[in-house]
């Protein structure tokens, strides 16, 4: 993925990943509740998202619609974080996760089942 997306940018793809389609008022009041946002700062990032890339729009409405999948981004992000903060090994990645946290048996269990899939 070519695109580079702010928090900011993410906040307001996240409208239209978990809603779909919807016009760009019906987005500033989400930001708006959530976050405090003037209707203003919320149009400012559809538009930004929109030269972009990430968003296209259309009339009547102002209807807004994400031109590119949650999943392009999930993927894309995580290679960043590996290859900035990991030094591009995804082994030291899965360890710094694991060792956060105590996982419970039913986790664990399944984290054994998606690294044998891999195999």
């Amino acid at each position: 993925m070519d695109i580079k997306l702010f928090d900011s940018e993410l906040k307001v793809m996240d409208v239209l990943w978990k809603e779909g389609d919807c016009p760009a008022r019906h987005i500033a009041e989400v930001m708006t509740e959530r976050y405090g946002w003037n209707v203003n700062t919320t149009y400012t990032l559809i538009k930004r998202c929109i030269k972009k890339g990430a968003i296209t729009r259309s009339d009547p409405h102002f209807m807004c619609h994400a031109l590119i999948p949650k999943e392009e981004v999930q993927e894309a992000e995580t290679n960043e974080l590996i290859n900035k903060i990991y030094d591009g090994s995804a082994d030291l990645l899965f360890s710094a996760l694991l060792n956060r946290k105590k996982l419970s048996a039913e986790q664990i269990e399944r984290l054994r089942q998606m690294v044998d899939e891999m195999k």
